[in-house]
């Protein structure tokens, strides 16, 4: 992996606030010091703080992105809602959409296929969260899974190459638990079988320890972390180590 250009997602969930930024002094400074770019680094924060990030990190590589977006493509009566082109008006580049913790609020696939189709239109990229629960995986059904929600959420796009698919069991997610590696193998060259020339991540539970043995997954593309990337000394832990 350590030849290949490695996509690190940061999601923050529901964390941050404008003291929480002046931390990330850190990551901007760690990637100044690295001669030979070999990453794409992502912060996706609260939809509170994407326009004073965007400010903070405009002199970097470093790219911003969005938790989630509203399906309309237009302006509406949905009161608490943003869509993808007032995402995109703030200056943000990406979205996290299909995030199993949303998926369990309610959307389903055609609803996620309804945001990933409103935000390649108004110029995002996507980052296509799909993943089996624990009772899916335990019935042996993972690959039929992933399958209908691959179909089902990339339905009527024709242009998939500002999608990145990240693969996230479930039952990983916030858990401390991680597939076995050559489960996470199989099911990353499915993932690719499926959607040709794709660009594949991992995310559940990623963090400094476990990275030892995910960076040597030679299929993957990059990460989708979550609480290891609200630490910024962590956050570029997991970065060296996917290099050394």
């Amino acid at each position: 992996m350590t030849n290949k250009y490695i996509y690190f997602v940061a999601n923050w969930k529901m964390f941050g606030d404008l003291k929480t930024l002046k931390t990330l002094s850190k990551v901007i400074n760690f990637t100044k010091k690295i001669k030979k770019k070999k990453f794409k680094i992502i912060y996706c924060p609260p939809a509170t703080l994407i326009s004073q990030l965007v400010k903070i990190l405009k002199k970097t590589l470093i790219e911003v992105g969005a938790q989630n977006c509203h399906e309309s493509e237009n302006y509406g009566a949905y009161t608490g809602q943003v869509n993808s082109m007032m995402l995109k008006g703030v200056g943000a580049k990406y979205v996290i959409l299909g995030h199993s913790e949303n998926r369990k609020l309610g959307e389903n696939d055609k609803i996620v296929n309804l945001k990933i189709n409103a935000a390649i239109k108004s110029g995002l990229k996507v980052i296509f969260c799909i993943g089996e629960t624990f009772n899916e995986k335990r019935k042996k059904v993972t690959k039929r899974i992933l399958a209908r929600q691959i179909s089902s959420g990339l339905d009527k796009i024709k242009n998939k190459k500002n999608i990145l698919i990240a693969y996230e069991p479930v039952w990983a997610i916030g858990s401390g638990l991680f597939p076995k590696v050559s489960e996470l193998f199989e099911t990353v060259d499915y993932i690719k079988s499926k959607v040709k020339g794709a660009k594949v991540l991992y995310g559940g539970s990623v963090n400094p320890k476990n990275i030892e043995t995910l960076k040597d997954i030679n299929n993957l593309d990059g990460f989708l972390i979550g609480g290891a990337s609200q630490v910024s000394n962590n956050f570029i832990d997991i970065i060296k180590k996917t290099y050394n």
